[in-house]
């Protein structure tokens, strides 16, 4: 079923929409429910993506991508989550990590692993949260020691997405030679996981994904001069060619999932009739999928614009922000609302929308959380006193 959109393609978006919807239609909701539930992967899924070129469709072509931008990754994303396959590592691999090594990388390391991340040979896991820094990336306890001609990376990180599929972590340290200052300077480092001192411990969670969640220790890890990700003590600068990305396409993922969640609502209350009509003819039903679908479409819309801005060279932050928001929030009420116009069946895995919601509750509180979202836009964009 295809929705009257105010997002409005070009003829090249639209051919690229369709190439992901067909990949998508050849797995299907189902397919990734099931990987989802008994914990597998979707190795062939990720396959034909970087086959198609759709992986690395913004990274430099020179480097094995397609050299176009975040509005073609947005779409890949969108599109996959319009089908039901809501990928974390979408936004992870591709994005946060292709792009800071796009913009900071050498040519070196770009040519280790840009390709492979394009064509989906490689993952990279992004590894910058940790227990007790939360929001506050200055607060990072890993450290990164100069040891001779390299370094030595020590500590651990939290909540990391598909560690236990990646081929390297993109690692946020503090410089382990310098004294806690609260506003430490950071580096970032391109560790393999394969390196002796890595050890992953999976985290239990209730989102239904077939990207897990791990607590990864670094026990004095050692990685030569090439590790480093441009200048030392440049970090927090460079991790933002990831961040605003990763909130673009982390909205992407939500508008797609919403759109998900209001097709089904709307073919189920179209099908679905009680006392001689279909329960889509009653207010009661309808009006809210309405709203649900206005919602969705005004969080596309910014959505498409933070895109563009991030294309454009320009300073995308409150875009992105404000995307992110808007998107997890109208997501987040639209899957609602689709389990509530399917009643009973809301909750059946016959109709797979319920185990969507732990993703789609997943995107409100990550990869920013919505209070600190608000409090960029009040202290940025409003210029109120700040809080932290």
């Amino acid at each position: 079923m295809t929705l009257t959109s105010l997002v409005a393609d070009t003829a090249d978006h639209a051919m690229l929409r369709d190439t992901v919807a067909k990949i998508a239609e050849k797995y299907g909701a189902e397919y990734f429910l099931e990987r989802s539930r008994a914990g597998g992967k979707v190795d062939e899924l990720w396959a034909d993506l970087g086959a198609a070129g759709l992986l690395g469709v913004h990274l430099p072509e020179e480097y094995g991508g397609g050299g176009a931008g975040m509005s073609e990754l947005a779409i890949v994303i969108e599109e996959l989550a319009a089908h039901g396959i809501p990928l974390l590592l979408t936004v992870i691999s591709p994005a946060i990590c292709g792009s800071i090594l796009a913009a900071h990388g050498s040519p070196e390391m770009k040519q280790r692993w840009l390709p492979g991340i394009a064509d989906g040979s490689l993952k990279m896991a992004f590894a910058l949260t940790e227990p007790d820094s939360g929001s506050n990336s200055h607060q990072v306890k890993t450290t990164a020691r100069q040891d001779g001609d390299g370094w030595v990376v020590s500590g651990g990180k939290y909540f990391i997405s598909a560690a236990d599929e990646a081929h390297a972590l993109l690692v946020v340290a503090r410089d382990g030679s310098a004294a806690d200052s609260g506003r430490n300077p950071l580096s970032l480092f391109v560790v393999p996981t394969d390196v002796p001192g890595v050890t992953l411990q999976l985290l239990e969670t209730t989102v239904t994904s077939p990207d897990h969640q791990f607590t990864v220790f670094f026990d004095d890890v050692r990685v030569g001069p090439e590790a480093l990700i441009g200048t030392a003590g440049n970090g927090l600068r460079q991790v933002f060619a990831g961040l605003n990305p990763e909130r673009i396409l982390a909205s992407a993922l939500s508008g797609g999932i919403g759109r998900y969640a209001v097709e089904k609502a709307v073919a189920y209350a179209k099908d679905r009739a009680v006392w001689s009509v279909p329960i889509g003819a009653h207010q009661g039903i309808s009006h809210p999928i309405a709203d649900c679908h206005i919602q969705v479409e005004l969080a596309r819309l910014a959505t498409q614009r933070a895109a563009q801005i991030f294309d454009d060279g320009g300073n995308a932050a409150a875009a992105a922000n404000i995307a992110k928001y808007a998107a997890a929030e109208a997501s987040l009420k639209a899957l609602d609302q689709a389990i509530q116009t399917h009643g009973g069946n809301g909750l059946s895995k016959e109709y797979g929308l319920a185990e969507l919601w732990f993703v789609a509750r997943l995107m409100r509180t990550a990869p920013v959380s919505r209070e600190m979202v608000l409090n960029f836009v009040a202290q940025t964009m409003l210029e109120l006193p700040a809080s932290y």
